[in-house]
């Protein structure tokens, strides 16, 4: 999940990679995955499609039990908003997801009101909880 992402996984980030232009995309899922090398193209073995991933510098670390590296990528599900969007998010967005146009080298990302489909609810409004419009 995105809020479980812990920045120091990100520190030797230097490149996202875009497969598609992020641009039109409300939201993107982004996970970290073991992978073994630090640039290239991933492997993708979910249903739905990988729309960008991390490069790593070449200072980052393998892992000492797998050799293998944590890398940032980030993908849409065939039931995601972009393909469906009178679907199930409508409104809202998983749990993982963050607007691409918070994201960049290090920087985890965040849920926006685009990324949730709309502007606050009354009920957030009420609270004072606001998301960054980006």
């Amino acid at each position: 999940m995105s809020a479980l992402i812990d920045p120091a996984d990100l520190a030797h980030e230097i490149e996202i990679r875009w497969l598609e232009d992020p641009e039109p995309l409300d939201y993107v899922r982004q996970s970290l995955e073991r992978l073994n090398s630090r640039k290239g193209r991933p492997p993708y073995h979910r249903d739905g499609r990988m729309v960008g991933y991390a490069i790593l510098g070449p200072a980052a670390p393998s892992s000492r039990a797998s050799g293998t590296f944590r890398r940032r990528v980030f993908w849409l599900l065939p039931h995601d908003r972009d393909q469906e969007p009178d679907g199930l998010y409508a409104t809202g967005s998983p749990s993982e997801a963050v607007d691409p146009r918070t994201i960049a080298p290090t920087v985890k990302g965040d849920k926006t009101e685009r990324s949730q489909g709309g502007p606050a609810s009354p009920a957030m409004l009420e609270l004072g909880i606001t998301l960054p419009k980006s």
